[in-house]
């Protein structure tokens, strides 16, 4: 018994739990003493009763710190929580109880049941003394529950937070048989008319395709069986096709009255790409030549532009008719200012970076001085110019001939078409040239690739005789019906200027 008695009074001199009658006074006693005294001092007769607060305030400025000021209250300090005596007791026990082994085998009683015990024995629950609870998922707010301040209650991601994905169908939407279609990289076989109607040239014959309603329409045949076609383009408003051929002549057709309207010669070689602004059609040949023709009047050849050494295979002019770019097999880019009459035209830029054949050039329609080149099998190359300063912005290297490209304005990105060794179709993210998707299915190379009026589809023509439409750029309704709205507001804004 007297060794129990001994460990009592052990354990009773060892608790803290009486105030140290011999330790220096707290700091809360000196600021209550403190303010006791300046309140008896600010009562007593003589004095003024206007006491500034900051008398009894702690200090603005801690020495040494300059930025933070410790807040305070008349007459007390800084607030220290304090904690229920059990709860702690429960909680350092569980501390203490959770680096001991668990044995699952002496496991008595459920969740509940436990609970329970605590409930009785300690007044609360057991669970909500520990110290670090740490659980698992948060717990999901009340059926028809709405909290304004939108406070997630689940892991799980709201349809709102989720960011929607473009969906692009690796399969084309349509496949065509185009037999008898000439295998040249050269040749510009393919065109889209702003009335939906897609011509092709098939050896010396010419087609044409409602992509609306499917309906396939023969416009006409060469007279000599030799001879073939080298390259179509439609005009602005989607009514005349202009056709250049082997015999060094472009045709102009009225495609709805099935009319050849005039035949036209100036050139020495076959005309192997054509592009239209407005009443002039440009025309470029194997001669390397590039001549400009007003149809309006009889003496049609108005202007020639020289440059290239070899044949031009790639003529484009810029969407607000400024600027016209050509590409040839000598591995030239030029850009060529708008057509004067009677006056010698000098190039405004000429670029030597690619190594192989420019064929493929594209202007970006929301940034006109944009141009996009690409190179042949010797160089594989994309290039983006800055038409105004004459520099190349980016350079990708797409390990493939680049036969096409085009401009895709409902998702700003840009699309190539490729011949050797990949013969694929391939869609970039402008203008980072990150790549989004890969569209394949040609067993030949790609020689041409051109984009609907709507800006939802391209069409490809390729060496294994097939036309294929992807339609891998339709726009969300919803974001359709927001720019239709946009539109319809220029419109009236143009309106009420004029």
């Amino acid at each position: 018994m007297a060794q129990f008695g001994f460990e009592n009074d052990i354990q009773s001199i060892l608790k803290l739990d009486m105030p140290l009658t011999n330790a220096p006074m707290a700091r809360w006693q000196r600021k209550a003493s403190s303010s006791n005294s300046s309140a008896s001092s600010g009562l007593s007769p003589g004095k003024s009763v206007n006491v500034p607060p900051s008398s009894s305030k702690t200090p603005s400025k801690t020495p040494g710190k300059n930025k933070k000021q410790t807040p305070s209250k008349m007459g007390g300090d800084r607030y220290i929580p304090t904690r229920n005596s059990k709860q702690m007791d429960v909680a350092s026990f569980l501390l203490s109880k959770g680096n001991e082994p668990v044995d699952t085998n002496n496991a008595t009683g459920t969740l509940e049941t436990q609970k329970a015990w605590s409930m009785c024995l300690n007044g609360f629950n057991i669970e909500d003394a520990k110290i670090l609870h740490i659980g698992g998922k948060p717990l999901n707010a009340p059926e028809g529950y709405q909290n304004n301040l939108k406070v997630l209650y689940s892991q799980g991601a709201t349809p709102a937070s989720v960011k929607k994905t473009r969906y692009i169908s690796s399969t084309p939407d349509r496949i065509l048989d185009a037999p008898e279609l000439r295998n040249d990289f050269y040749l510009n076989l393919l065109d889209w008319s702003s009335r939906n109607v897609l011509a092709v040239a098939l050896h010396n014959s010419v087609y044409l395709l409602d992509a609306a309603q499917g309906d396939v329409t023969l416009l006409m045949t060469l007279e000599r069986e030799e001879d073939y076609i080298c390259s179509l383009s439609w005009t602005k408003e989607g009514t005349y096709l202009a056709i250049g051929t082997s015999d060094c002549k472009i045709q102009l057709w009225d495609v709805y009255n099935q009319k050849r309207l005039r035949s036209m010669s100036s050139h020495t070689s076959r005309v192997v790409s054509l592009s239209w602004n407005d009443h002039v059609l440009s025309s470029g040949s194997r001669s390397g030549h590039i001549h400009h023709h007003d149809v309006r009047v009889a003496d049609h050849h108005i202007a020639t532009l020289t440059g290239h050494s070899q044949e031009v295979c790639g003529l484009q002019w810029s969407p607000d008719g400024r600027y016209l770019a050509s590409g040839g097999n000598d591995n030239m880019v030029y850009v060529w200012p708008r057509v004067q009459e009677g006056t010698a035209s000098q190039a405004v830029h000429s670029w030597s970076e690619h190594q192989g054949a420019v064929k493929a050039l594209a202007w970006c329609q929301w940034q006109p001085n944009i141009l996009a080149s690409g190179g042949g099998t010797s160089d594989r190359h994309i290039r983006i110019w800055n038409v105004n300063s004459g520099s190349c912005i980016s350079s990708l290297d797409t390990q493939s001939q680049i036969s096409s490209l085009v401009f895709a304005p409902n998702y700003k990105e840009l699309v190539s078409a490729h011949g050797y060794a990949h013969n694929n179709v391939v869609i970039w993210k402008y203008p980072s040239l990150t790549r989004v998707a890969e569209l394949t299915g040609h067993e030949d190379r790609v020689l041409s690739l051109i984009l609907s009026p709507d800006c939802s589809t391209v069409a490809t023509v390729a060496g294994d005789e097939t036309i294929r439409l992807w339609k891998s750029f339709e726009m969300d309704p919803a974001k359709k019906a927001k720019e239709g709205m946009v539109k319809s507001t220029r419109s009236v804004i143009n309106q009420s200027i004029r």
